[in-house]
C-alpha cells in the first residue's frame, strides 16, 4: 500500500500569476482564485483542472535564474509535456500565448519551447503513453 498520492509539479518562478496565466492559458484551465491577495503579493499558487484538482503549482523565488537548456550552468531541473493533435496548430498558439520556441530541437514528433521565464516544455504529437 502507498503512503502518499501524487498531487502536482510546481514550477519556481519570478511571478507566479503570470506564469499561472501562461500555462492556463495554453491548456485551456483556470488560475485558482486570489481572494484578496494583490498579484504582487502571491507567493505561490495553482492552475486547476474542470474539477478543481491542482495541476500545476507556482513558487515566487525572489532570485529565480531561468535553465539553460539543453546545456549550461543551470540544468533543466525539470519539464513539462503535453500531447496535441497539430504540432503547427499547437506552436502558433503557444508563441502566441508568450512561449518561445528552443533553439535545439531533437526530434519530428516533438517540439521544445520556452515559457515566458525560461522553463521547457514541450508540445508532443500523439503521445498517449
Amino acid at each position: 500500500m502507498s503512503i502518499t498520492q501524487y498531487r502536482h509539479a510546481t514550477l519556481d518562478c519570478p511571478q507566479p500569476v503570470a506564469l499561472a496565466r501562461f500555462y492556463a492559458d495554453l491548456l485551456g484551465l483556470r488560475v485558482e482564485p486570489l481572494g484578496d491577495l494583490k498579484e504582487e503579493k502571491v507567493s505561490w499558487l495553482r492552475i486547476k483542472n474542470s474539477q478543481g484538482e491542482p495541476i500545476i503549482g507556482f513558487a515566487k523565488v525572489e532570485n529565480y535564474l531561468a535553465p539553460t537548456w539543453p546545456e549550461g550552468e543551470i540544468p533543466q531541473q525539470s519539464h513539462l509535456e503535453f500531447s496535441v493533435t497539430d504540432l503547427d496548430v499547437a506552436e502558433k498558439q503557444a508563441i502566441a500565448l508568450g512561449a518561445r520556441k528552443a533553439d535545439f530541437q531533437a526530434g519530428e514528433s516533438f517540439r521544445v519551447y520556452l515559457d515566458p521565464v525560461g522553463h521547457p516544455f514541450c508540445l508532443i504529437l500523439n503521445y498517449n503513453d
